[in-house]
């Protein structure tokens, strides 16, 4: 017994010696110069197959040629991969997976920038950034108090919290918050004071129109900028759902970058957050257009690199890989027909909101038809009906009847998670359906658990080779800019 005490003792002396030298080594490899303009960009759910698939999607609908057209991000000079297993699974969430990011812990599940007993806070990249003088900005397309940038300003022991997590938003004194909206401003029942009046109480200037946006110059020192056209919970719309004159992701983050430019640099966190959302609901044409909106806005902090290329810095990574997504699929056997997706033109909330909802509210179980909704289908998604072949016309009569409300098909098969993860069931297989014909296949509804790419460009992005853990994007980031961190 005591020498196996013996041997345990001597194991965790020797991993936390070589987790050492390993931060030991991040500071002696940044000796290229202190990173003054620091861009984090995370693709919420974003792994290497939603990359590919936004690679060949982009070749396959211009081109027949076998080849991918790169993204601005993948044709960086550093690359990498990280593990991103939570303290509790080897399947993270948001919140653990975004803390580790932000903030080099791991915890569980759920818990934003505390550890598991939920009692020690931890102190976030930004705020060392913040707290050594440069101006910070957090952007997403997903609520400005969700998981991820939450994790960047907020301690919280749920990330259901979403009104404490408002307040320390409005508190941070953070310099630019841009994306979508604030969730429950009010608190849960409404009956809070407003989160956004503390924030303008506190110096912060709150915008919602596209005209005040595009009128910010330099030298607006604190901004919540809302977009003006809200979605699903408050987000900025999908891409694929967005029209030309809305602000994009892009938008927000070359105007953040206008307005963080200072002689002291600045942090900012981007995240493309609608890509999860997508791939949790197996929307593969939206997932990449959320991918490509991605790429678009790391377009914008490339173009910045160009004017200041020794003292840049670009990561770009997700935080966990969401629906087990792949370029591959047994119908199609070693065929890819992605050119497909172009066929879908809006999102499956699009296709909820503006469709299925007010069809529902106006058709009995007993009225309803799916020939009633054959042209709305072909509208946005690309499929006639009377072309498919009869397995997927029963497939998608079922789930037509499912989303009606019919329970007599229970008996046919119980488990409607594993038919339609809980979302509406004619869209999922619709999506399903184009999905497969194109050649992508899917293995979830949730996240997983696979190894993230991890790309750099800029001065000291040699930190950033190799295979690490999630929680050393923290401590190289913190080399990278020369932040003194506990």
């Amino acid at each position: 017994m005591k020498k196996k005490i013996i041997f345990v003792f001597l194991f965790v002396l020797a991993f936390q010696s070589l987790f050492a030298s390993g931060k030991k080594d991040d500071a002696q490899a940044a000796e290229q110069g202190q990173v003054k303009y620091m861009f984090l960009f995370i693709g919420d759910g974003k792994a290497m197959a939603q990359i590919s698939a936004a690679q060949i999607f982009s070749t396959a609908t211009v081109s027949n040629s076998i080849q991918f057209t790169p993204l601005n991000f993948t044709q960086f000079p550093a690359a990498g991969f990280i593990t991103t297993f939570d303290e509790g699974s080897f399947i993270t969430d948001s919140s653990s997976a975004a803390t580790a990011i932000a903030s080099g812990n791991k915890t569980w599940s759920g818990v934003v920038n505390m550890d598991s007993a939920k009692t020690k806070k931890f102190k976030t990249i930004a705020e060392y950034a913040h707290g050594a003088g440069m101006k910070v900005g957090i952007v997403s397309t997903v609520t400005l108090n969700h998981a991820t940038p939450a994790a960047f300003y907020a301690k919280a022991p749920s990330r259901n919290d979403y009104y404490d997590i408002a307040l320390q938003l409005a508190e941070s004194g953070f310099e630019y918050f841009a994306g979508g909206s604030i969730d429950q401003r009010r608190g849960p029942n409404g009956d809070r004071s407003d989160a956004v009046g503390i924030a303008i109480n506190n110096g912060y200037t709150y915008i919602d129109t596209k005209e005040a946006f595009l009128a910010l110059k330099p030298g607006a020192e604190k901004v919540i900028a809302v977009s003006p056209v809200l979605q699903d919970a408050g987000a900025m719309k999908f891409e694929i759902d967005r029209l030309p004159d809305e602000l994009s992701l892009a938008d927000y983050t070359k105007k953040g970058i206008e307005l963080l430019e200072n002689p002291k640099g600045f942090f900012m966190m981007v995240e493309g957050g609608k890509i999860d959302w997508a791939c949790h609901a197996n929307d593969a044409a939206t997932a990449i257009h959320d991918v490509l909106a991605l790429d678009a806005a790391v377009k914008t902090a490339v173009d910045f690199a160009k004017k200041h290329p020794n003292e840049t810095l670009i990561v770009v990574t997700g935080d966990h890989e969401t629906g087990g997504m792949s370029i591959g699929f047994a119908g199609t056997q070693y065929s890819a027909f992605l050119e497909l997706l172009a066929l879908q033109k809006r999102s499956n909330v699009a296709f909820n909101e503006e469709i299925m909802k007010p069809y529902k509210e106006k058709t009995s179980i007993n009225n309803a038809k799916l020939d009633d909704l054959s042209a709305e289908i072909k509208e946005y998604f690309g499929i006639e009906i009377n072309s498919l072949n009869n397995f997927q016309k029963q497939q998608l009569e079922f789930a037509f009847q499912r989303s009606m409300g019919d329970t007599r098909t229970r008996s046919v098969l119980e488990d409607s998670y594993l038919l339609y993860g809980g979302y509406e069931p004619l869209t999922v297989k619709l999506t399903q359906i184009i999905n497969q014909t194109a050649g992508i296949g899917w293995t979830s509804y949730s996240h997983t658990g696979i190894p993230l790419p991890v790309f750099a460009s800029g001065i000291n992005m040699r930190l950033f080779n190799g295979y690490f853990d999630n929680t050393d994007l923290f401590h190289k980031m913190a080399a990278a800019m020369g932040l003194k961190v506990k």
